[in-house]
């Protein structure tokens, strides 16, 4: 070492090392520079201050020095004021008045200072015997630093700057003072008023203190220091102010004695940190459990309410009033169901978190109120999704019912239609008696229209029988208006039957004249029998020409092209039907013409009549090209749903994949991740960003499902996927990566809280992951055994090992479920590989705010901690029984117990 080094100028500089108890090396505090000692108002300062500071040490043993530099000179002072601080006894000191013996003395003292870990440079014995003022004020105030200032330790800080802090703590809450120093930070006097105030509050009136009167500031403290504290004045008044920048050294040593006459104070303020500390963790988690309670009860609340609704199957009568609320459930898919799921992981989040801040404080877990457990949540959400798969099933099913109903409800208005205008006037027809004034042809006639007839009215019995099926579909599928389509088809049916049983009777009454009708016109037979079945399959193709259709695929809309294409085939041979009929009745014509037969012009067999088959076989001409156009309408709308189908297939065939790599991912992830805690959490927030920028295409999809649906599209055999599956596993993929982040985060609080190092976290995830032979991201019980004994833990077959594996395993798997996950494990591993605070130490702490008594009084707990967390304590404790309690004595020995689930809070 160096004995001098050189500051700015060239200036030599005097340094005084130490070293600590470990004897490792230490700097001083400060330089002593030789040429800050030649201000005269700080050599001055320091005289006073350090002559001061003797003074008080050596009265003790009866003496006192008036100068510095010549009391000092034989050495005797000086070794008995070091034996007077230090509580040792030195070397016999020589007697003798010889320079020599003088500087043995001196030398004593200067050897008995490096004894204690001061390495003194510069300062020898012959320059303190000389009455060297620098080197000795230099030698005093390395005795002060050594035995007044450097055991001084304030929250992981020492000496010079554990005083400091110690200073500022105590200063804080009084206005007009900032403790930022030790020169100008003093002078005016507020500083030290502060001090004395706060530990002793009724010595001085602090608040008639001004910060523009710093003589009589600094004059109060010195004096009431000395006459209350015993503290002794070191320096004036006028020193302090009438200098711009007080010696840091001559405050600090004044300071020093403020510290030490306070010490006792000092171990009250460390006890009540600590019941800060712990009071302040038990506000925060039951701050976290009302929280949860309460995030928890709207959370079910929501749930309860939403459910009925979905739960409600009461049908709509129309497509409008269904397909509105098919669209009241995509809002609630859309709009509110996504905040909700963000809710429930959040809670699940919350919940785990807290749980993690109990374990970590040695608190018991929290249990929350009935029905508001994490599964409980788990099993609303899940009655709620199942209510909403079954709403949505049934929307749709229902909108299909109606768009069924509506289709046949048409058909049978079209087809009730065409019967009631054919059965017009027919039962008038079959009751008048007309045959009975006729001649023999005109009732061989009217047996032959008859005979016609009944071919029609047999002809007609399909489609009564197509009415009645559609009437009783239609009440089978709830149609709202089944009254009036029940009554028509019964007015059909009742007026069908009347038909039949008229034609039979005036059949009968025909058959009984016909032996008296021979005459009988068998052109117009034959018209009659061939106009009536061609008129009915005009009838029935205009029929079918109108008839609406409803298809879901493109093979069905190529069914119906093909079976019309089959139909228009037919038409050729259906012209030269009707060309024969047609030539019938000209024959008919002629015949009459020729012959001069005596008719009214009317065929007397039927009512068809050649206009009446011409213009329906222009009507059958006519409707073709519509139905052209319409196929081909219905043909491209078809084709329209399949790219909705090809499109959607598309990205749910690229999206479903996509989620269930990314679950597998993470589950890799969270097994095999390396690196720091805080890596892998930038990692995965890295890894969650990365998906939750793939909700553009999630969204896109959504769009998609959203054309289809209304498209009427209920099927694609293009995927295996539906939305549903898509939403399911979107949602399951963003909770599983924030659960697998929160474990992290509670990782990191359990290494910060319980001090365990990176490396012990790894080998406790290698030991983990090497015996999680699945990758399940958990132990069975003997896989967590053998992970336990590689970690070095006594546990043997006997009978005293497997006690004590059941007792671990009630801690890691307090709900036996036979498997340990990582997060039980490290906090097992964290228990037993660090230190908390227990309810021993709090009770021994709330001993020492109570002066060792076995109660506590309110005013000493608002004395000595926050307001807050007095009124705390003071609202949960319990009051005092012990025989020598006083009124207001409050017990804190339960309460301890109880902040750590010993007993009940």
């Amino acid at each position: 070492n160096e004995p001098i080094s050189t500051k700015k100028g060239g200036t030599p500089v005097c340094r005084m090392d130490s070293y600590d108890g470990d004897g490792n090396y230490m700097h001083q505090e400060d330089d002593w520079d030789r040429d800050m000692l030649l201000d005269p108002a700080w050599e001055k300062q320091q005289r006073k201050t350090f002559t001061a500071w003797c003074n008080s040490h050596l009265r003790k043993a009866g003496t006192q020095i008036e100068n510095i530099e010549e009391d000092f000179r034989d050495g005797l002072k000086l070794m008995l004021l070091l034996e007077v601080i230090s509580g040792e006894r030195l070397a016999k000191p020589e007697r003798g008045k010889m320079r020599v013996h003088k500087i043995s003395n001196v030398n004593k003292a200067l050897n008995f200072i490096a004894s204690k870990g001061v390495k003194l440079v510069c300062i020898g014995a012959e320059e303190i015997v000389d009455g060297n003022a620098k080197m000795t004020l230099g030698m005093i105030w390395t005795i002060i630093l050594r035995f007044a200032i450097q055991d001084i330790s304030v929250e992981e800080t020492s000496a010079k700057e554990g005083l400091l802090l110690w200073c500022q703590r105590k200063t804080a809450p009084y206005k007009n003072v900032n403790i930022q120093n030790f020169h100008i930070s003093w002078k005016d006097g507020l500083g030290f008023c502060a001090l004395i105030h706060r530990h002793r509050p009724e010595l001085i009136d602090y608040g008639k203190l001004r910060k523009d009167d710093p003589m009589t500031n600094l004059n109060t403290a010195f004096e009431v220091a000395e006459k209350y504290l015993d503290i002794p004045k070191m320096l004036d008044a006028e020193d302090i102010v009438g200098t711009a920048r007080p010696d840091e050294k001559a405050i600090m040593t004044y300071v020093s004695s403020f510290y030490h006459a306070f010490s006792g104070a000092q171990k009250a303020e460390t006890a009540a940190n600590r019941i800060c500390k712990v009071l302040a963790v038990n506000q925060e988690n039951e701050q976290l459990m009302e929280d949860y309670e309460k995030l928890a009860s709207d959370l079910l609340e929501w749930i309860r309410r939403t459910i009925p609704w979905l739960e409600n199957r009461m049908p709509e009568n129309t497509m409008q009033a269904m397909q509105q609320k098919l669209e009241d459930f995509r809002d609630y898919r859309r709009l509110h169901k996504p905040p909700k799921v963000q809710e429930k992981c959040q809670l699940e989040i919350n919940f785990n978190t807290l749980q993690t801040k109990l374990r970590l404080s040695n608190r018991p877990a929290f249990m929350p109120s009935e029905g508001k457990m994490v599964s409980d949540i788990n099993n609303a959400w899940g009655n709620l999704e199942g209510a909403e798969k079954g709403y949505e099933e049934w929307l749709l099913n229902e909108i299909r019912r109606l768009e069924r109903l509506d289709h046949l409800a048409e058909k049978f208005r079209q087809k009730a239609a065409i019967h009631e205008a054919w059965t017009e006037g027919k039962e008038d027809l079959l009751q008048k008696r007309d045959y009975e004034t006729a001649s023999l042809s005109e009732i061989k006639a009217l047996l032959k229209k008859h005979e016609a007839f009944e071919s029609d009215l047999a002809a007609h019995q399909d489609r009564v029988e197509q009415i009645a099926a559609i009437a009783q579909e239609l009440n089978e599928l709830d149609y709202y208006d089944s009254p009036s389509v029940n009554a028509r088809c019964q007015r059909i049916c009742d007026q069908w039957d009347s038909l039949g049983a008229l034609s039979q009777k005036r059949n009968e009454a025909l058959q009984r004249t016909e032996k008296l009708l021979e005459t009988i016109d068998q052109l117009y037979l034959e018209f009659a029998k061939r106009a009536a079945p061609f008129n009915n399959w005009m009838e029935g193709a205009m029929e079918d020409l109108q008839d609406t259709f409803i298809v879901h695929t493109i093979e069905e809309i190529q069914g119906l092209s093909t079976a019309h294409e089959q139909f228009k085939a037919t038409l050729p041979e259906a012209d030269k039907e009707r060309m024969a009929i047609l030539g019938i009745h000209n024959e008919i014509a002629k015949i009459v013409q020729t012959y001069h037969v005596n008719m009214a012009g009317t065929n007397p067999y039927t009512t068809i009549n050649p206009q009446e088959i011409n213009a329906k076989w222009d009507k059958v001409r006519q409707l073709v090209p519509q139905r052209d156009q319409a196929l081909i309408e219905e043909h491209a709308r078809q084709q329209n749903n399949e790219r909705l189908r090809r499109q959607f297939a598309t990205q749910a065939n690229i999206i479903g994949p996509w989620i269930q790599n990314k679950m597998q991912e993470i589950g890799r992830i969270s097994i095999e991740m390396h690196g720091t805690l805080e890596d892998q959490l930038t990692h995965l927030r890295q890894y969650e960003k990365s998906i939750v920028n793939y909700k553009p295409k999630i969204d896109q999809l959504e769009g998609d499902h959203q054309l289809i649906q209304e498209a009427l599209i209920f099927d694609n055999k293009h995927t295996n996927y539906t939305m549903e599956h898509i939403r399911v596993g979107w949602e399951q993929l963003l909770t599983t990566i924030a659960r697998t982040i929160n474990e992290i985060e509670n990782q990191i609080l359990t290494r910060d809280a319980k001090g365990i190092s990176q490396e012990q976290l790894n080998e406790f995830r290698a030991s983990f992951n090497h015996f999680d032979r699945d990758h399940s991201g958990t132990l069975g019980a003997e896989e967590f055994k053998a992970c336990l004994i590689s970690l070095g833990f006594d546990i043997g077959n006997d009978a005293q090992g497997e006690n004590e594996f059941s007792r671990i395993m009630s801690i890691v798997d307090p709900n036996r479920m036979g498997i340990v996950t990582f997060q039980a494990f490290i906090d097992f591993m964290s228990r037993e590989t660090a230190d908390t605070d227990t309810a021993d130490q709090v009770m021994a702490s709330f001993k020492v705010l109570a002066g060792d008594k076995n109660y506590i009084l309110a005013d000493e707990l608002r004395r000595e901690l926050p307001p807050d967390q007095a009124e705390y304590c003071i609202a949960r404790m319990a009051p005092y029984t012990g025989p020598d309690g006083v009124p207001g004595a409050l017990d804190y020995m339960s309460f301890s117990t109880a902040l750590y689930g010993e007993s009940d809070l």
